[in-house]
């Protein structure tokens, strides 16, 4: 092969380089492909025409989408007001909710008379329905934001207890014995161990939590019939005198929140377990 050829050969390779590189780079994300967002604009728009649909034949029960627009547009820093108060409630239940449950998870991993002693009443409180509950916390306490605070943290509880409890517990043991063999403490083993691992099933409960967290608070809004903020007493009220825009309109903006809470803890989990395989899952 001659000298000419050779390099018109090398030239023509990098120009497809370079024409592939431009290309790449002016590749659309996946989520801007109309395969991937046209299915839920899709199935959006279909919802909206059976709301419709079912808003004249059932008037009692489904407001117009139009009359849930127009409630959250000129009301809205009152739903945003009331929607602050109920993601602060959740988000306090669920942080206390969350230390509690690590804590003791870390206890009954490294604790066997621990476990025996907590895990049947972590059962027994799993199965127990906190709406029935809720009334008697509001009695005890007050109608002020601890009531609250103890429900949702109470439901939020024993996800992340088990969760994070089996991740503990899940080390396979050729590693622990590698670390038993280099004299680790088990504070040492713990750290730098146990909890690493522990982390994907942490992230799984969080998944679990943080919407179930704003349900939580709702719960104890609801069951606090003197409550006087929270979108769970914009329910309460508006049930009460029949506006069932406004029922709708609060509902909807739980909804958001607990889309955007899930998105959240998401991005953070594929941030912080971008080691792990089951990060990009």
């Amino acid at each position: 092969m001659s000298a000419t050829s050779t390099s018109s050969t090398s030239t023509a390779t990098t120009a497809t380089a370079e024409a592939q590189g431009r290309v790449a780079r002016l590749r659309v994300p996946g989520w801007l492909r109309p395969s991937v967002w046209s299915p839920l604009v899709l199935m959006l728009v279909l919802l909206g025409l059976l709301w419709q649909i079912g808003a004249k034949k059932l008037p009692y029960l489904l407001p117009p989408l139009s009359a849930v627009r127009e409630t959250l547009t000129t009301q809205l820093s009152y739903y945003l007001h009331n929607a602050g108060i109920t993601l602060a409630e959740s988000l306090a239940g669920l942080g206390i909710g969350f230390v509690a449950a690590f804590v003791l998870a870390v206890l009954t991993s490294e604790l066997p008379v621990v476990r025996r002693a907590v895990m049947p009443i972590a059962i027994v409180l799993n199965v127990t329905p906190l709406v029935a509950i809720a009334p008697a916390l509001v009695v005890a306490f007050g109608f002020g934001p601890l009531p609250k605070l103890i429900i949702t943290a109470l439901i939020c509880f024993f996800p992340i207890l088990i969760n994070t409890a089996a991740g503990l517990r899940s080390v396979p043991q050729p590693v622990l014995q590698v670390y038993r063999t280099i004299d680790a403490s088990r504070l040492e083993m713990l750290i730098h161990l146990r909890i690493p691992n522990a982390l994907p099933f942490v992230f799984a409960a969080l998944r679990i939590v943080f919407p179930l967290s704003i349900i939580g608070a709702v719960v104890a809004e609801l069951s606090a019939s003197g409550s006087t903020g929270g979108l769970g007493t914009v329910i309460s009220t508006a049930s009460s005198m029949n506006q069932l825009a406004v029922v709708y309109a609060a509902i909807a903006i739980l909804a958001v929140m607990g889309v955007a809470l899930l998105a959240i803890i998401t991005v953070v989990e594929q941030r912080v377990l971008h080691w792990h395989r089951t990060a990009n899952d």
